[in-house]
């Protein structure tokens, strides 16, 4: 019934010009919405609209069941696009006082309207009661259980004929990752920690990618225009479109919102890994769709590229500044922000892990200094948050950093004549969720702590206390190049030293 409150004019072009299947889509046109009739202010042109978009629209009496039925095989007949069914009807059909109003659209009756409405309709059975007759010519379990016995039957002698495809085909729709996934995986991390590549975060997704894509053959991704930029592509990369459904990657166009949906679509069908990437910017035209995710429980991976002021001249309207901030404030959503190759092919490989709740994956434009790690340190990157440089003895105060600020971090430590302790936090929503022992042996209770990050730093006052320090953006960005922004705005080892002291008094 609200079919123009579910679909997006983007995901309804979409699904026209790929020729998603046999899609058809019902509208309830009554005309009303809560704040009456939609001609007071919205001229319709809802079949043109989707005319244009090359569906099938057939329009029918909402309230005549055999026109409906005739609506339906007419749309499945058509194969090659999907269908719009427009089905005009009166809102409250029945209601002798107030059908065709907006007065039912979301609001009971009321008894006496109810009684009158039964009287009009001629219905006498019992509130909540469906009569025999009419329950008989909706009742499908007998056929249910003879079409699903059919399919059963048919599947156990596929899998007599085909084992492993069969059991392939169980795997990916239990969700389950193939067995060598986690060791593979932790090989390529292993090898990226020896080789600590210089390179930018997003650069180092795309390797991530590589490496899982022969491992997974259920990976399935895309981008919103910006695979050149995104990097979301990898060898193994087959495009679908409207001649070949066979494919693994899906280029949206300038689609963030249709893509996104489409995207938690993909994922509640089952049997893939999901990914679809954009300017982090712009995950403001998909928030809904993200919030959906964790409403779902659905793991939805989405990645987001030029993620601060260090993207540098496009200026602040594509600059995020307090993304990353609400991203994390997502209830069941993992926020990741790598400072390095490694701790982005470990974001990576936690996302795919998550197949009950959604990931944000965020990644630079600038090549980020790659950092020393142990293979301890490396295995609590998983944790969300880390002790990557440590002080020797107790520490006098804690600097926690995220991204491309971790390396300022690092610099800045050394630069203080303190005892600091440098802390990597890629993702504060897996750290949230460590045991208090591990949380109090990263962050030691009572120590003074400052947090360092090109972002909005509200949020990270629940991790340094109202008494610690922040080397946070206040401000939208600006338009020059990234190491210009980063000296304007304070990310420079000057301002942190000088904000830890001040924390310090």
């Amino acid at each position: 019934g609200c079919l123009m409150e579910g679909l997006s004019h983007e995901s309804c072009a979409m699904a026209g010009t790929l020729g998603l299947g046999k899609l058809i889509a019902f509208w309830d046109d009554n005309d009303i919405s809560i704040d009456g009739h939609i001609g007071d202010w919205m001229e319709k042109g809802v079949p043109g609209r989707f005319n244009s978009y090359d569906w099938h629209v057939v329009a029918v009496d909402g309230h005549d069941a055999d026109a409906i039925s005739k609506a339906i095989t007419e749309s499945k007949a058509v194969t090659d696009k999907p269908s719009l069914i427009c089905c005009k009807t009166v809102i409250g059909f029945g209601s002798p006082n107030l059908s065709g109003t907006h007065d039912c659209h979301g609001a009971p009756l009321g008894d006496e309207e109810i009684a009158a409405t039964r009287k009009e309709l001629g219905w006498t059975s019992d509130p909540f009661e469906i009569p025999a007759d009419i329950y008989e010519g909706w009742d499908h379990k007998a056929q249910g259980a003879t079409d699903e016995a059919a399919w059963n039957d048919a599947f156990a002698a596929y899998k007599a004929e085909f084992p492993e495809d069969a059991s392939e085909f169980e795997r990916r729709m239990a969700g389950t990752l193939p067995a060598n996934f986690e060791t593979e995986m932790d090989k390529f991390i292993a090898n990226t920690q020896d080789e600590m590549p210089n390179i930018a975060s997003r650069q180092a997704s795309q390797k991530a990618i590589e490496a899982m894509g022969p491992l997974l053959p259920e990976m399935f991704g895309g981008s919103a225009d910006l695979t050149g930029s995104n990097l979301t592509n990898w060898s193994g990369t087959v495009k679908v479109n409207a001649d070949n459904a066979n494919g693994n990657y899906i280029s949206w166009g300038v689609r963030e919102f249709g893509m996104a949906h489409m995207m938690n679509g993909m994922v509640l069908h089952g049997g893939f890994k999901v990914y679809g990437a954009t300017f982090f910017m712009f995950m403001e035209f998909m928030r809904n769709a993200l919030r959906m995710s964790a409403l779902m429980k659905i793991g939805t991976i989405y990645v987001y590229t030029h993620d601060s002021i260090g993207l540098g001249e496009d200026g602040p309207t594509h600059q995020p500044v307090e993304q990353l901030s609400t991203m994390r404030l997502i209830p069941g959503f993992h926020s990741w922000r790598g400072c390095d190759a490694i701790e982005s092919a470990v974001s990576w490989k936690m996302a795919m892990l998550r197949g009950n709740a959604p990931t944000g994956l965020v990644f630079s434009r600038q090549a980020l200094t790659p950092q020393p790690r142990t293979a301890e340190q490396v295995a609590n990157i998983e944790k969300g948050g880390y002790v990557l440089k440590d002080c020797d003895g107790d520490a006098d105060i804690i600097f926690i950093a995220t991204g491309s600020e971790v390396g300022l971090a690092v610099e800045a430590a050394e630069a203080m004549d303190a005892n600091v302790r440098v802390v990597s936090m890629p993702c504060t929503n897996a750290y949230d969720e460590q045991d208090q022992a591990y949380k109090d042996s990263v962050l030691t209770p009572g120590t003074k702590r400052i947090a360092i990050e090109a972002g909005v730093g509200d949020g990270w006052y629940k991790y340094v206390g109202i008494d610690g320090g922040l080397v946070c953006m206040t401000t939208f960005g600006e338009s020059a190049p990234a190491g210009d922004l980063f000296k304007e705005f304070g990310f420079t080892v000057d301002n942190v030293v000088a904000t830890a002291k001040n924390v310090l008094g």
